[in-house]
């Protein structure tokens, strides 16, 4: 049984053959279009979502030229990611709420380590740029988990 990151189509137009893929917070699908039904607090690892190489160009360029994220026209029907019912059905055991926190901080750091050294590292490409971009504005507009919050209180 394969249980990897399977191709999905692209997020924006549903084409098949996509050559970009953006990996996101769990939380972030909350700014995915038709994200409404989806437990955000279920998933379990990072959400994934995919671009055909035209909606490519014109994300790069709304990210990098425009300074606008693309989630809101992103389908969350689209997006890659795994839910722990999914697990618990696999395994036949029920298993906590998935703890984010340790990613969405890795997720962060990396974001800001990115954005910052963008011009000085060879080793950055412009997809790099572009999903630090995205996440650091989806961590902006999400603001602190609330219920994570309220937890450590």
């Amino acid at each position: 049984m394969y249980t990897g990151k399977t191709e999905q189509p692209c997020c924006l137009c549903g084409n098949p053959d996509t050559e970009s893929r953006l990996d996101l917070p769990p939380r972030a699908v909350q700014l995915l279009d038709n994200s409404g039904p989806i437990a955000w607090q279920d998933i379990v690892g990072e959400v994934s979502i995919h671009f055909c190489a035209s909606d490519w160009e014109t994300v790069v360029d709304l990210v990098l030229d425009a300074g606008m994220s693309p989630l809101g026209r992103c389908n969350a029907a689209r997006a890659d990611f795994d839910l722990r019912e999914d697990f618990e059905a696999l395994l036949n055991d029920v298993r906590d709420e998935p703890d984010q926190t340790p990613l969405e901080r890795e997720m962060r750091a990396e974001s800001e380590r990115v954005i910052e050294a963008y011009d000085e590292d060879d080793h950055l490409d412009v997809r790099d740029l572009v999903e630090a971009r995205v996440i650091s504005w989806a961590f902006e507009d999400l603001g602190p988990d609330e219920d994570r919050v309220a937890a450590d209180d």
